[in-house]
């Protein structure tokens, strides 16, 4: 099963996927953390992408596509993967769309978190205080402003997409403000329901 877990940056689409990787065995493919990586290993990719993520753009589909192409093809995801912020336009989900056919499979099911931005800023602010207490350099992709412009492009790019999946009858929206635990049973139920 393909799941793709949308919200904008902050809804707790990474803690979700975790625990779906956890109880269903599907694979957490998070770009944020693919590309993560490659700055992290200093790769000509990880120089070229750190630039643009510190601003808080996207990186080019070409980019992304290549590194979920990859990443698909690794055993762990021969069942399926958990696709958390990606896709993040609707080129991206076309491209996603033509890469599982290419495998004989599709996008099965789309969550949406519904999370009130407000709250998503004031959490940011929060971490950034919390990582400086602990003597800690927040992440540069984590400062109220970055987030107020990734809110932003989130809006303009990514929202476009529900419409997307809603058109296909894949989407469920669940309510990503309540506890974490009641998050993951509605996910769960909705998984379950789709696995049917």
């Amino acid at each position: 099963m393909n799941l793709v877990l949308f919200g904008p940056p902050g809804a707790g689409k990474g803690t979700q996927a975790k625990v779906l990787q956890e109880t269903r065995g599907l694979p957490q493919l998070s770009t944020g953390d693919m590309l993560r990586a490659a700055i992290a290993a200093k790769s000509e990719l990880g120089l070229k992408v750190e630039a643009i993520l510190a601003k808080g753009d996207l990186v080019s589909d070409d980019i992304v596509i290549g590194i979920i192409d990859q990443r698909l093809n690794q055993p762990d995801a021969a069942k399926g993967a958990v696709f958390d912020g990606f896709p993040r336009t609707i080129p991206q989900a076309e491209a996603l769309d033509k890469l599982l056919e290419s495998r004989g499979k599709k996008i099965d099911l789309v969550i949406e978190l519904k999370v009130d931005e407000a709250v998503l800023l004031g959490r940011a602010e929060q971490r950034v205080k919390e990582t400086i207490a602990k003597g800690g350099t927040p992440r540069a992709d984590d400062t109220p402003e970055t987030v107020k412009n990734r809110l932003d492009v989130y809006r303009k790019n990514t929202a476009p997409l529900v419409a997307y999946y809603q058109k296909q009858g894949k989407v469920v929206t669940v309510d990503g403000m309540a506890p974490i635990a009641d998050v993951t049973k509605a996910i769960d139920a909705a998984v379950a329901q789709k696995s049917r």
